[in-house]
């Protein structure tokens, strides 16, 4: 709630509550329960714990209408076979590729599908190969930018991936590099890279950093936090990714923050964003949506419960959400 200011003519203080929702479309809630891009288990059971964190109340609170469509059918990883390693030309790999593709063709057809009926998809995760998922359905007949909230830059290729974890892969394969050039199903058609932008970088592997210096991206490390501020770097972030597109994608990796704000994540890194740096920027999208309409779509990912201490990290998850659809102290 928010209330308008005093005015004299009304002999008495008084306050007019009004909601000042950001989100002017229903929010509807996709669980994407995949693990197959990670290394560590458990990362499945994020879009679980963070419903019971309560994400319902946190998305009442904001002031949005919502509507949880359930999760998507992931058969779990012990059904598959768990040398499953793809081997590509030249001699790429990738982990579980043939489920992942599988996983986010379905996911593709669900948030496009989506949009098209006026909805807002929040896709929660699950690791954050599901983001390929969501970036194909969200940039399919309509061009995009995307705002990369995580320690890790996602752009590796089954070449230069030294794990071939495909949660490491995600921008890579949206944008056809290398290999995934050849992978109509990882595409996102309309995503242009110049409008592509990473905030918060601080764990980048030697065979992808040159890739994302040679890319028409842009790239905010912690030290561009550290000196300009979190409120500068994500401005300039959101000027970059919705210049001459019709909308933008936001991917919130739950390690971007600091280990100690958020412990139950499959790849943690010290020295992330405060909880108050993390709120910080989701109102800054939320008050720029709120002017010029720019959020296509959004998803958080990497939410491991086994790794949580009391389930803090998918609270803190569902908070943050809230805070980038609308909800403010005022």
């Amino acid at each position: 709630m928010r209330a308008e200011p005093y005015r004299p003519e009304w002999g008495v203080l008084k306050f007019r509550p009004a909601i000042f929702t950001a989100m002017d479309r229903p929010v509807h809630v996709i669980g994407a329960p995949a693990d197959y891009g990670a290394n560590r288990r458990g990362v499945d059971m994020g879009p679980s714990a963070i419903r019971y964190a309560g994400l319902a109340a946190q998305l009442t609170a904001a002031g949005v209408d919502s509507l949880d469509t359930g999760d998507l059918a992931v058969p779990r990883m012990e059904e598959r076979d768990d040398s499953a390693d793809a081997v590509l030309p030249g001699g790429g790999h990738a982990k579980f590729l043939d489920e992942v593709e599988d996983v986010c063709t379905r996911l593709a057809d669900q948030v496009h599908e989506t949009i098209d009926n006026g909805g807002f998809p929040l896709v929660l995760g699950g690791d954050h190969s599901i983001a390929i998922g969501t970036l194909a359905g969200t940039a399919r007949d309509r061009e995009i930018g995307a705002v990369w909230f995580d320690a890790h830059g996602d752009y590796n290729t089954p070449t230069t991936s030294p794990s071939g974890n495909v949660h490491g892969m995600p921008l890579a394969a949206a944008v056809g590099l290398d290999e995934f050039a050849d992978m109509p199903w990882a595409r996102a058609t309309g995503l242009r890279e110049e409008n592509v932008v990473w905030v918060g970088l601080r764990d980048i592997d030697d065979t992808e950093r040159q890739d994302i210096l040679d890319s028409d991206a842009t790239a905010f490390t912690m030290s561009d936090i550290d000196e300009r501020g979190v409120t500068d770097i994500v401005t300039e972030a959101l000027d970059i990714a919705s210049r001459g597109v019709d909308g933008i994608h936001v991917s919130l990796d739950m390690d971007w923050l600091d280990p100690n704000e958020a412990p139950g994540v499959g790849t943690p890194v010290r020295g992330g964003v405060t909880y108050r740096e993390a709120h910080s920027t989701m109102e800054l999208l939320a008050e720029r949506h709120r002017d010029d309409g720019i959020l296509n779509s959004m998803e958080v990912v990497e939410v491991n419960p086994i790794l949580d201490r009391t389930n803090t990290t998918a609270e803190l998850a569902t908070e943050l959400t809230a805070s980038a659809l609308g909800k403010s102290i005022l």
